[in-house]
């Protein structure tokens, strides 16, 4: 997930930008926690951090003071229901690539399909957050199995309990995920199937190049 955003967005994108924003938040929080045991490491550390800080030194900036802006209702129930969608999805492909896959989630309308709908607006999606935890090239998100499922399909049923509000909403959801090999070809530059053949880049990568040859 972070090194598709990293090397294969365009660099002011929102997605790379939101990354590196979590990275250097989860940087500052590291090295204040092992500063009080490691004082010449985390110093060492501090001094290279490559963006603006608001001390001269680790032992000036106090302790850790996380903003409150970074707990959103929902967020780690929803993160926590994808990798349980995601656990499956690879538990059924038994340690094959799954960027060869596309992947086919099926939740009843409820609380759990709007925590996965937050991940993933579009129906279909190879570059939504829900796709990225997926590890997929492609993935579907629906409230009801597709008409031309074939009857033999290896259908992956699980269930995920959401408790949110300090357990004033408690609601157990089921899900289905289907794995199926993905038709299109592999992009030469993010390496997910997703082109329509193996020597051009894929939509999402024309988009980001044609972008970069514009700023230039």
């Amino acid at each position: 997930l972070l090194s598709c955003r990293l090397y294969c967005e365009e660099a002011k994108d929102p997605k790379r930008r939101s990354c590196q924003t979590v990275l250097a938040e989860a940087l500052d929080i590291v090295v204040r926690s092992f500063a009080p045991i490691l004082p010449h490491l985390a110093e060492e550390v501090f001094q290279y951090i490559p963006y603006k800080k608001d001390s001269e030194g680790v032992f000036r900036t106090g302790w850790i003071n996380a903003s409150s802006a970074w707990k959103k209702p929902g967020i780690e129930e929803a993160i926590e229901g994808a990798c349980a969608m995601r656990d499956s999805f690879l538990g059924s492909i038994s340690g094959k690539n799954a960027l060869e896959y596309e992947v086919i989630i099926v939740i009843e309308p409820g609380l759990l399909f709007e925590l996965m709908e937050a991940l993933q607006a579009e129906e279909t999606s190879s570059v939504s957050q829900l796709n990225e935890i997926m590890m997929a090239s492609q993935t579907t998100l629906l409230s009801e199995l597709p008409k031309e499922t074939p009857s033999d399909a290896n259908i992956i049923k699980g269930t995920f309990l959401i408790n949110l509000e300090g357990g004033d909403i408690c609601e157990q959801s089921s899900y289905k995920v289907i794995a199926r090999p993905i038709a299109k070809a592999k992009c030469p530059r993010c390496r997910r199937y997703t082109a329509e053949s193996s020597s051009t880049p894929c939509p999402r990568c024309l988009q980001v190049l044609a972008a970069g040859k514009g700023s230039m």
